[in-house]
């Protein structure tokens, strides 16, 4: 269900005129959803990450991608499927934010 969602928002893998590449690696890190022009990854998690081997696991991630200027919006699964406009509105808001500010996008 959500691969047909994201689908959904463009099978180009495009939102808001903004291109994510799925499944894109930086480092030791592979990334669900990256936008190298606004330097946004988006994290959908599923209840693994709820416990402390991998909140500590995301912890050293993001800290490793704040060190090249590239924020991190996670979401569970759960918030996809049961509030996804607001999953929406929350990335919009942040590509808007962080698109405008960006220099050169990392690879």
């Amino acid at each position: 269900m959500q691969r047909q969602r994201s689908k959904n928002c463009g099978g180009n893998r495009e939102f808001a005129g903004y291109k994510f590449r799925r499944q894109h690696p930086i480092g030791p890190y592979v990334l669900d959803f990256y936008c190298p022009t606004a330097r946004l990854v988006i994290e959908v998690d599923g209840s693994g990450h709820a416990f402390s081997a991998g909140q500590e696991h995301d912890s050293a991630r993001e800290a490793f991608l704040a060190e090249s200027r590239v924020r991190v919006l996670r979401f569970y699964n759960q918030q996809v499927y049961q509030e996804f406009d607001g999953v929406l509105q929350a990335i919009w808001f942040a590509v808007e934010r962080r698109g405008i500010k960006v220099r050169q996008p990392l690879t």
